[in-house]
């Protein structure tokens, strides 16, 4: 006579959803990042862009920031309001494990932008701020630097004045480029000119922000303005990060609907 052998079930594995796709899966709170992937923007702004109601846009903010992808700043503008943005380092590392979690041969590993195509004609990018003294000009540079010079990078204000000697160190000592022929220009300076993307870089200096030909696409980054060192050494590598996206835009052609 034979007994079956029947196996104690034993507790396996967590099959559970991992965090990221529970917390952006969600449809608002994914067209909320897909927005703030674009663009920092400021509630009033993204409750039109998905057109919900504030408070429900609200509730899924606080979910997005304590989950840490969404971060937010007073605007130096009108410190009333709070400009969003989308740490797309952190969801870039989310999304790798969230592949790898399902299968070994689904994670996701981030590479460099691709080759620029020689036969496309340079993207013109300007970057704005109020002083020109600063993050500006920091960011033409660091444009330049990621982007071998493909992409033709300036840099302008609205009050210009001159360059800030912190910025200037910052750039010389972190990232080896010499920004001692930098000279402040007023934005005017770049009327009626054609860019394929203009980005403004404090929330002052976006409320004056002209049109530009062609429809040229404008992003919003709200970096503070910094005040010290350690402040200026911050800027820049928030800036080097950004640019670092913003170049695979540039390098990749857009898919049409």
């Amino acid at each position: 006579m034979y007994t079956a052998c029947v196996k104690t079930p034993t507790a396996g594995p967590d099959l559970s959803p991992p965090g990221f796709l529970q917390l952006a899966g969600h449809p608002l709170r994914w067209r909320l990042l897909t927005e703030l992937a674009h663009s920092d923007h400021t509630v009033h702004e993204l409750t039109t862009l998905v057109a919900e109601p504030q408070n429900l846009v609200s509730y899924h903010l606080a979910k997005l920031r304590d989950g840490r992808l969404v971060s937010g700043r007073r605007s130096s503008a009108d410190g009333r309001d709070t400009y969003y943005c989308v740490d797309l380092s952190r969801v870039g590392d989310l999304l790798a494990g969230t592949g790898g979690a399902l299968h070994p041969g689904l994670r996701l590993v981030r590479g460099n932008p691709a080759e620029p195509d020689p036969h496309r004609a340079r993207p013109r990018v300007l970057f704005l701020c109020t002083g020109n003294s600063a993050r500006s000009p920091m960011a033409e540079a660091l444009l330049g630097l990621r982007s071998g010079g493909w992409v033709d990078a300036h840099s302008a204000g609205s009050h210009p004045k001159p360059l800030h000697p912190d910025a200037a160190r910052v750039m010389r000592e972190e990232h080896g480029i010499d920004l001692a022929g930098h000279r402040p220009t007023h934005l005017s300076a770049f009327a009626g000119q054609r860019f394929d993307r203009v980005v403004t870089l404090c929330d002052r200096v976006r409320e004056v922000c002209p049109e530009f030909p062609d429809a040229a696409e404008q992003v919003h980054w709200s970096i503070p303005e910094p005040d010290a060192y350690p402040a200026f050494r911050q800027a820049a590598l928030e800036l080097d990060a950004r640019i670092g996206f913003l170049l695979s835009t540039l390098t990749t052609p857009q898919e049409v609907p």
